[in-house]
C-alpha cells in the first residue's frame, strides 16, 4: 500500500473527448492545436477494415490537408519510426493524428519526437528524454487496451538487439485523447481479448506497483471494476456499444494509473517474450499473469484484495483475498480463451533463460512488489512452457 504522506509531483492534465460519435470533432480538435494540417499515423489493417477511411472522410469534409503513414507493424520497430519521421519531415508542419491501437500510438510518439530532432534515430531512444520538442499529437485509440493516449512514452522494438526500448518525451504526451467507442465495434473477439487483458493487467499491476499513490490507486481500482465487468460482454458481443464504451473508459483509466505508478513483472516478461518471439502483447501477458500474481502475492496481498473486490469477488471463506484474485483472473482469462503455453508461441525451451534475463532487466520490473531474480523468472516461464 502506498504511503499517504509520500510527496508527489504529478502531471495529470490531458484533454479527453469521450463518447460515441465524438470522432466527428477531429477537425475542430486539430484546429485547437494551432495547426490546420494533419500527419495521420495508422496501419494497413485499419485501412482494410474501413476505420481509417471513415476518419479520413471527416477530414476531407472539413477541408483539412493531410497525408497518411500506414506502415506501422503490430510490434512497431525502430525502422517503422524512422521511416515515418522521414515522411513527416517531408510533409512539413502539422499535428500528428495517431489512429489505431497501442502500436500505432507508440510509433506516432516516436515519429513526432524525431521530427523535432532530425539528427536522431529511434535506436537513440535512451538519449531522447532531454531532446527538443516534437510535433503536437492527438491520440485516437481504436482498441481498448494500452492506454497509450495517457502518456508521452512508447515501447518499440529494436530488432538488432531483440529487446524493447522506451522512446518518449514530455512534448509527445497527446494534447487530446479522442475516445470514441464506435471505432472499436468491429474489433474481433481475439483482439478484444488481447487488448482487454492488457488493460486489466495495467490496473492490477498499478494497484501492486512500488510506485502506487493515491491518484493511481483511484484510477486503477475503477479501471479494474469497469474492465472486469465489460470485457466479457464486449468479447461475447462485439456490437454491444455500452460494453465497448465501458471497456474503453476502463482502459483509459488504467492507462492513467500506469502512467502515475509504473507496472511490474507481468509486463517485464511480456516485453521480453514479444521481443524474442513476436507474440502479440496481450497474449504474452496472459501467458504468465496468474503465475506472476502467485509469485508476487506475499508482497501484494492488500493490492490483490483491492483487485478482487473490484472484480466483485465474494469474500473468501478462508480470508485469502490474494488467492481469490488469482482465481478470478484465471476464470476471466479462461472465458476469453486467451492463455497459451509458451511452446505454442514460438518460444523454444533454450530461449527461456534469455527471456528471463530480459524480463529482469526491463525497466518496468523494478516496480514489481516482489523483485525477482532471473532463476525465479525462469521457474515461472518453465511452469507455463
Amino acid at each position: 500500500m502506498t504511503d499517504s504522506f509520500t510527496p508527489l509531483s504529478l502531471d495529470t492534465a490531458c484533454r479527453v473527448e469521450f463518447g460515441p460519435g465524438r470522432i466527428e470533432l477531429l477537425p475542430e480538435l486539430i484546429a485547437d492545436t494551432g495547426h490546420h494540417r494533419a500527419f495521420v499515423v495508422t496501419d494497413r489493417g485499419l485501412r482494410a477494415a474501413g476505420v481509417a477511411v471513415r476518419v479520413l472522410k471527416i477530414l476531407d469534409g472539413a477541408g483539412v490537408e493531410y497525408t497518411v503513414y500506414d506502415e506501422v507493424a503490430p510490434n512497431p520497430s525502430t525502422g517503422n519510426v524512422d521511416a515515418g519521421a522521414a515522411r513527416a519531415r517531408t510533409f512539413g508542419p502539422a499535428v500528428v493524428v495517431a489512429l489505431g491501437g497501442g502500436s500505432v500510438l507508440d510509433a506516432a510518439k516516436g515519429i513526432s519526437l524525431l521530427v523535432g530532432n532530425p539528427d536522431a534515430g529511434a535506436a537513440d531512444a535512451d538519449h531522447l528524454w532531454e531532446a527538443a520538442d516534437g510535433l503536437p499529437l492527438i491520440a485516437v485509440p481504436t482498441t481498448s487496451g494500452t492506454g497509450a493516449e495517457t502518456n508521452g512514452f512508447g515501447v518499440i522494438e529494436d530488432a538488432a538487439v531483440c529487446r524493447k526500448v522506451y522512446i518518449g518525451h514530455r512534448s509527445v504526451k497527446p494534447r487530446i485523447a479522442l475516445l470514441d467507442p464506435e471505432l472499436t465495434l468491429g474489433l474481433p473477439p481475439a483482439a478484444t481479448a488481447a487488448t482487454g487483458i492488457d488493460a486489466l493487467v495495467h490496473g492490477i499491476e498499478s494497484l501492486a506497483s512500488r510506485g502506487a499513490n493515491a491518484f493511481s490507486l483511484a484510477y486503477a481500482t475503477q479501471a479494474v471494476a469497469m474492465i472486469g465487468h465489460a470485457l466479457p460482454l464486449a468479447h461475447r458481443d462485439g456490437s454491444d456499444l455500452d460494453a465497448r464504451a465501458e471497456l474503453m473508459m476502463g482502459a483509459h483509466l488504467a492507462g492513467q494509473a500506469l502512467t502515475l505508478s509504473g507496472l511490474g513483472l507481468v509486463h517485464g516478461i511480456g516485453h521480453a517474450l514479444t521481443a524474442h518471439t513476436g507474440t502479440p502483447h496481450g497474449v504474452a501477458l496472459a501467458a504468465v499473469l496468474e503465475e506472476v500474481m502467485e509469485f508476487s502475492a506475499p508482497a501484494a496481498r492488500e493490492a490483490y484484495e483491492q483487485a478482487a473486490r473490484a472484480l466483485r469477488v465474494p469474500p473468501p471463506t478462508d480470508g485469502d483475498w490474494a488467492r481469490a484474485a488469482v482465481a478470478a483472473v484465471r476464470e476471466l482469462s479462461g472465458a476469453l480463451d486467451i492463455k497459451r503455453p509458451l511452446h505454442t508461441l514460438g518460444a523454444d525451451r533454450a530461449l527461456l533463460p534469455a527471456i528471463a534475463a530480459g524480463a529482469v532487466a526491463d525497466a518496468v520490473t523494478k516496480n514489481a512488489p516482489r523483485l525477482p531474480q532471473e532463476r525465479e523468472v525462469l521457474e515461472i516461464l518453465t511452469r507455463v512452457y
